[in-house]
């Protein structure tokens, strides 16, 4: 009788072929999004400069209307996009909300060809975009924890982090070259890279079906259901909205547009350098989490790293050398990514297979709603500040945020481990 050889267990997720499919698909969408945002902005302050004449606070302003246009969408369809990841197959949402946009993608290109500096236009794609954004983040998020298996999804986070950081280190330079090159090449470069992602997340194979109660449970019920699960869960629910708040105050992103162009004077080249130094630091920080994931003292280190956030910002405010200012987006981008390794490693551990598109959902808002309107808050306190004063004022207020969340959350200073569970395995190893 011939005894059957067993297939060790894999140890890392990239040994696994439908993750290695899942986390390229990741990283072109994310290249592609990433890289459009950029643009898009740059080209909107662009054409309120030049085109339309207008003064530099006024051309920021527009940079903040541009953050809320690309929030409300964000804002209204979260709850349906849970719903619907929760519901139907991820792939599929995934692959449909790629496919979208594609078409977005080759609009403003088309635009863009023609010559059209049209701000409303501009405006329209970015709502457009922003509808896509919240049902591809959510479906793609809910994906991973269908196809490793739990004990290795800390380490599939981590490698989710290197896409969507790798993604956001060579789409911004990469777009602001194209750009300077050939004003329309970035946006066919998404339409590419968003049709490789819907192949590639149409061809997993492997993944757990969602439970038959899901599909027949009332969608409202499940919207309810979702909120509820993230409120009632108090380290959850401050994580999330320490994060919301101290992006919300310490986003230096939006006036990156005007510093390129008017303060550093490094052009669409310097902006795309200024986010890729950003990802930079926050890719260097998930290769490591990747290899050596956080596991203890949690909560400490996520106050910490918001801290060292909103310092960051500081610097990066005041600087006047270009160099200098790269180094200070280096250190706000490794800040950022430890709390956000910590935020959703916290999300997938502790949250229900059948809820994990409602609670990434929720959690995408709270991002969204940190970057969107970050962004707006960015451009009113520009026009009233100046771009230097508005991003001073913003790091400043993400140390006191992380101050308050400390005293108004002690579940997140006493947090140890991200779940009962690993504390409790651990203890027995």
């Amino acid at each position: 009788m011939t005894s059957r050889t067993e297939t060790p267990a894999p140890t890392s997720p990239l040994q696994i072929a439908d993750y290695r499919r899942f986390w390229l698909a990741r990283f072109c969408a994310s290249l592609a999004s990433t890289g459009m945002v950029v643009i898009i902005a740059y080209q909107l302050y662009d054409v309120a400069r030049g085109e339309y004449g207008m003064s530099i606070p006024r051309a920021s302003f527009h940079l903040g209307l541009l953050g809320f246009a690309q929030f409300a969408p964000i804002f209204l369809l979260t709850p349906v996009a849970g719903v619907v990841v929760d519901r139907f197959d991820r792939r599929k949402v995934a692959a449909l909300a790629s496919a979208i946009d594609v078409l977005i993608a080759l609009g403003l290109g088309v635009m863009t060809w023609l010559n059209i500096h049209s701000l409303p236009g501009l405006y329209c794609f970015a709502v457009l975009h922003g509808m896509v954004r919240v049902f591809l983040n959510p479906s793609f998020s809910a994906i991973a924890p269908n196809i490793v298996p739990p004990q290795l999804l800390p380490k599939a986070i981590a490698l989710n982090s290197i896409a969507g950081q790798g993604a956001t280190i060579v789409g911004p330079a990469a777009y602001g070259f194209l750009y300077a090159a050939h004003h329309p090449v970035p946006y066919w470069t998404s339409a590419v890279m968003q049709t490789v992602a819907a192949v590639l997340v149409l061809s997993i194979v492997g993944m757990r079906r969602l439970a038959p109660d899901a599909r027949r449970s009332n969608p409202v019920r499940q919207i309810v259901e979702g909120f509820r699960f993230v409120w009632t869960e108090r380290f959850l629910l401050g994580c999330t909205t320490l994060d919301l708040f101290a992006v919300l105050l310490g986003g230096a992103t939006a006036l990156m547009p005007v510093f390129a162009r008017d303060i550093l004077h490094v052009g669409a080249e310097g902006l795309g350098q200024m986010r890729a130094a950003t990802a930079l630091g926050a890719a260097s920080v998930a290769i490591w989490l990747s290899i050596r994931p956080l596991e203890r003292e949690v909560g400490v280190k996520m106050l910490l790293a918001v801290a060292v956030y909103g310092a960051m910002t500081v610097g990066f405010g005041l600087s006047r050398w270009f160099p200098l200012s790269l180094i200070f987006l280096a250190g706000l981008g490794a800040a950022d990514m430890i709390s956000v390794f910590i935020r959703l490693s916290l999300v997938q551990l502790r949250t229900p297979d059948e809820m994990r598109g409602r609670v990434s959902a929720i959690s995408g808002l709270a991002i969204s709603a940190s970057n969107e309107l970050g962004e707006m808050q960015s451009g009113i306190a520009a026009s009233l500040l100046g771009a230097t004063g508005a991003v001073v004022f913003g790091g400043t207020g993400a140390i006191f945020v992380t101050l308050a969340w400390a005293w108004l959350f002690p579940e997140i200073r006493r947090a140890r481990t991200f779940s009962p569970r690993l504390e409790q395995t651990a203890h027995e190893g």
